[in-house]
């Protein structure tokens, strides 16, 4: 199960048009579980971990692009100014996974339970792809397209993921089993855009993909006083959004939770992010 280890992107590029039977490995923190328990007997590895471009990341001209070799560990330490996707990378497994796991193998494993994939939903991210063909950005939601299935081709690798930098508090929750080290039953990311004057909120684990909540986030954003953080956000506000958040939700009973569970998680969990965020926006303003 060797296969070829490049040293650079466009090595890897070419690797992987001439090896598509490669499985690309990065962390390999969900990979090799596969791989260990027999559900998966690739022919070969692409191993991309010593790619050092592939790890970067920059803020320019008003985004910010994150290298799909970027590990959670490193978003943690490296990306203070963005609350949701920092809170996310510090949910993801125990410190040994967080600095093997990255940012890219999140997406290419494309669980809905994927801490990082409701934060890049909610900022309306672009996931970066590249072959020797060229390159090319599909939107979040064009990406995923099923419970682990991407519209990733062959021949291509995910480089990166790039979205606009808003301004506005936001924060990332999920509901487990326990504390630490657990697969999400139903999590939360929520983003306020102040100028826009725009919420945006975004569910995992409680559909067959990431989802966002249209009409929650229509009702919120115009039920906020974008006038004035100082005013106290109503409490029949924060319900109803909860109420909305629930409804976008198409949950399954599994052996982690019920439906009805995991609508009610969303609930509760899109009343605080909501409530926190206006109390964060009151503080800053």
């Amino acid at each position: 199960m060797s296969g070829p280890s490049p040293g650079t992107l466009a090595e890897a590029l070419e690797a992987r048009a001439a090896h598509p039977e490669a499985v690309p490995i990065a962390g390999g923190t969900d990979l090799m579980v596969a791989v260990n328990f027999g559900r998966l007997r690739p022919e070969a590895l692409l191993d991309l971990s010593g790619i050092a471009e592939l790890a970067a990341w920059q803020r320019r001209d008003g985004a910010v692009r994150i290298g799909a070799g970027a590990t959670f560990a490193q978003i943690a330490s490296d990306l203070g100014e963005f609350p949701p996707l920092v809170q996310a990378a510090r949910a993801v497994g125990s410190p040994q996974i967080r600095h093997r796991a990255t940012i890219g193998g999140n997406l290419a494993t494309a669980s809905p339970a994927g801490d990082a994939l409701p934060v890049l939903a909610t900022y309306g991210g672009d996931v970066l792809l590249a072959s020797v063909r060229g390159e090319r950005r599909l939107r979040w939601d064009e990406f995923l397209v099923a419970p682990k299935r991407t519209a990733l081709a062959e021949d291509e690798l995910i480089v990166g993921v790039e979205w606009p930098v808003v301004d506005g508090p936001g924060s990332f929750a999920k509901v487990g089993t326990r504390n630490a080290m657990v697969i999400a039953i139903a999590s939360v990311s929520l983003q306020l855009d102040t100028q826009a004057r725009r919420v945006c909120i975004a569910l995992g684990s409680v559909a067959p993909t990431v989802v966002r909540a249209p009409e929650a986030e229509a009702f919120a954003s115009d039920a906020l006083d974008w006038d004035d953080p100082q005013r106290p956000l109503p409490e029949t506000v924060a319900r109803e959004f909860g109420a909305l958040a629930a409804a976008a939700a198409h949950p399954i009973d599994d052996v982690r939770g019920s439906a009805a569970y995991r609508r009610r998680a969303v609930d509760v969990l899109a009343r605080r992010a909501l409530a926190w965020a206006a109390d964060d926006w009151r503080k800053a303003a």
